[in-house]
């Protein structure tokens, strides 16, 4: 197993309970000791369990959060985002600024992306996704 960067989708089956996805989880906890998560993706989760007032899910995603690695947005990513989101622009295939920032920070720290919005990352040269679902 390559490490890994959860995308929003994967994570929200986790903190959901998807049995499938915890075990993928864990066998990445094995090997690796952590998880990474990226910062656009902790923004996502929050700002839905913050809006749900889901208390017991909040609690449960920030026990994970500081148990494993959130990775920043920082220059590199971006500039590797911004790179991304141009060639799609001119191809007419964007996928969103979110998504590309989320492949700028994979790529930029050498992580395969773990997502189940398959249709979108693949559009993006370079990039290596997985789905745990």
């Amino acid at each position: 197993m390559k490490p890994s960067m959860l995308d929003t989708d994967i994570l929200s089956e986790f903190l959901r309970g998807n049995t499938k996805v915890i075990s993928k989880v864990d066998e990445h906890l094995k090997e690796y000791g952590f998880v990474s998560l990226n910062i656009i993706t902790y923004y996502e989760i929050l700002n839905g369990l913050l809006y749900k007032d889901a208390r017991k899910q909040l609690k449960r995603f920030n026990d994970f959060a500081e148990l494993n690695k959130v990775i920043p947005l920082s220059l590199r990513p971006t500039q590797i985002a911004a790179s991304i989101q141009a060639d799609l622009r001119k191809k007419g295939i964007e996928i969103g600024h979110t998504d590309t920032l989320i492949a700028g920070i994979a790529m930029a720290n050498d992580l395969q992306l773990v997502t189940n919005n398959t249709d979108h990352f693949k559009r993006i040269k370079g990039l290596e996704i997985t789905n745990w679902i």
